[in-house]
């Protein structure tokens, strides 16, 4: 296995970075152009900016002029390629690296005002004394209330330097005053595993939402935890993973990969880039069944998982056909503070398909829209509605065929469950309402509700379905004045019960909650189950079609 990360190799990216390089700023000179071999394009762009810097009618700053016409360079290679301003990169930086200094709170802003969801455990705001619930009114003495704000603009005066402080002034229920308190910024982790619970007495759930530099260590934790506690097969949950770094994906996959199986191979124009990560065999869950769930939203690392799963027939795919985005990249910083993700190789599942579906280069609005035209055509509800290039068919480890032309296929397609959706629903869904709902119940009762730490009592304690439909469909009509349609209300019932107690478990008891909720009506993960049940992802081989739709009694 590759021991230096793709991303820590820049000079594998000289070339082009010089180039670049010399069209953003002219940082670099014209030695290198000709180092490059490149001196006649070089020396073009250089004259033409000569000539707008000294002759153009107006006066014009060069530098802010060659900000708007990077974008448009990387724009005509392929659609992941691209240039991060330096205002950027710090949270591009922050939602890879782990962990950010910040002040250690969950919020969101549905009625404009900042309130408080979550308070992060041993961070500066829990240290502080601030309670789920609070409100920020003001940061550092600015009104942050009724003042339109984005949630980027609120998250960029929270965070700061490690050490650094900041006032925040709160509004809480039991206070007649604002309440003041100085927090010092301290680091506070970004977790990729959303969930990691167990979903019946051997089956363990795994929800990854990202792949940062944490990953591998919060996923081997919670596999650790969910084996001590009995589990003995898991279900890792990629859907709406877009990825991350891929190291972190190969150390999970060597986790269930028995030694010599290929985890991904990388195909580029350089020799150094032609590489093949195979497992070492110190994986602590090699005999263990896994079922990986994907969708249209699996992405780049995901696919790796799930192709390595795949086509060493570890274990069972279950959902719809992923992204389909299989690029190497590596982000080099630029010497003005931006950088430069750059495309530099493919990568391939260890059958030989290439993840990555078929793009133009300069066609981004295209690649784009296929997602689009996938939904259009169907191929989120039905398997039949899948194109699959039969020229592209690949044999797995077990002698399966499995298929290429752009993302994994599952080995069992589960459609978009779409009971319950209504126009009622769309509607309030649309409005945020049922969002504003559970936070606005939840505030009311946060006291008593607080008291429960175990998800099953904390369900008891709320309304009966019909109050809590009931009271819901009222709010709707206050608040938005969506008039209720009972015929329609009825067909949505148990999709809007169901999705209002998820966001309340999540109010009071954090993310992990709601997923357990949700995923008790979740056919995905009822499909995954029922093919652990049956023993059917331990040895996977036995299925003969590359996609099957399971029947519905």
């Amino acid at each position: 296995m590759s021991s230096t990360p793709f991303y820590r190799r820049p000079l594998l990216w000289a070339p082009l970075l010089i180039i670049v390089s010399v069209v953003a700023g002219l940082f670099i000179g014209r030695r290198i152009a000709t180092d490059y071999g490149n001196s006649s394009a070089l020396d073009k762009i250089q004259g033409i900016l000569g000539l707008i810097e000294n002759n153009y009618v107006d006066t014009l700053n060069i530098d802010s002029l060659l900000e708007c016409a990077i974008p448009d360079i990387v724009a005509q290679l392929d659609p992941h390629s691209e240039y991060i301003p330096a205002a950027d990169l710090q949270a591009f930086s922050d939602d890879i690296s782990g962990s950010f200094s910040g002040v250690g709170i969950s919020f969101n802003m549905l009625t404009d005002t900042v309130s408080i969801i979550e308070i992060i455990p041993g961070g500066p705001a829990e240290k502080a004394g601030l309670l789920a619930g609070d409100r920020i009114i003001t940061i550092n003495d600015t009104v942050v209330t009724d003042q339109d704000w984005t949630d980027r603009q609120v998250i960029s005066r929270l965070r700061g330097p490690k050490g650094t402080e900041v006032k925040v002034g709160i509004r809480r229920d039991t206070s007649p005053t604002l309440l003041s308190f100085t927090l010092t910024r301290d680091d506070i982790p970004v977790n990729s595993v959303h969930a990691a619970y167990l979903i019946d007495p051997k089956t363990g759930y795994i929800k990854i939402d990202k792949f940062a530099q944490t990953t591998y260590s919060e996923t081997l934790t919670a596999l650790t935890q969910l084996h001590n506690q009995g589990a003995r097969q898991y279900i890792i949950d990629l859907r709406g993973n877009g990825g991350g770094i891929v190291s972190e994906v190969e150390m999970i996959a060597n986790e269930f990969l028995p030694a010599g199986c290929t985890i991904v191979s990388m195909r580029g124009r350089l020799d150094a880039l032609n590489q093949q990560d195979v497992a070492t065999g110190t994986g602590a869950f090699q005999d263990e069944p896994i079922v990986i769930l994907i969708d249209e939203f699996s992405a780049s690392a995901s696919e790796i998982l799930a192709g390595a799963i795949q086509d060493n027939d570890r274990g069972l795919i279950i959902g719809r056909r992923s992204f389909g985005k299989g690029l190497v990249q590596d982000v080099t910083t630029l010497p003005d503070g931006s950088a430069l993700k750059l495309t530099v190789a493919r990568y391939y599942t260890p059958s030989g398909r290439c993840i990555q579906r078929n793009y133009t280069l300069g066609h981004s609005s295209d690649y784009i829209n296929d997602l689009y035209d996938r939904f259009n055509r169907g191929e989120s509800l039905s398997a039949d509605s899948i194109h699959i290039d039969r020229t592209l068919a690949y044999t797995t480890a077990g002698g399966r065929t499995v298929y290429g032309g752009g993302g994994i296929l599952p080995d069992i397609f589960v459609p978009n469950d779409t009971t319950g959706i209504t126009d009622y629903y769309v509607q309030v869904f649309n409005a945020g309402l049922l969002q504003k709902f559970a936070f606005a119940y939840t505030d009311a009762n946060r006291v008593r509700l607080s008291a429960y730490t175990n998800l099953n009592q904390l369900l008891a304690a709320l309304p009966s379905d019909d109050r809590l439909l009931a009271d819901f469909v009222e709010y709707a009509r206050k608040q938005a004045h969506i008039l209720p349609r009972w015929y329609y209300i009825n067909i949505s019932r148990q999709l809007i019960v169901n999705q209002l107690k998820a966001l309340i478990a999540r109010d009071i008891l954090g993310l992990s909650a709601s997923y357990q909720v949700t995923n008790l009506t979740d056919p995905a993960v009822i499909q995954a189950l029922e093919e652990l049940r049956q023993g059917h992802a331990t040895m996977p081989v036995t299925i003969t079609s590359p996609l099957t739709t399971p029947s519905r009694q």
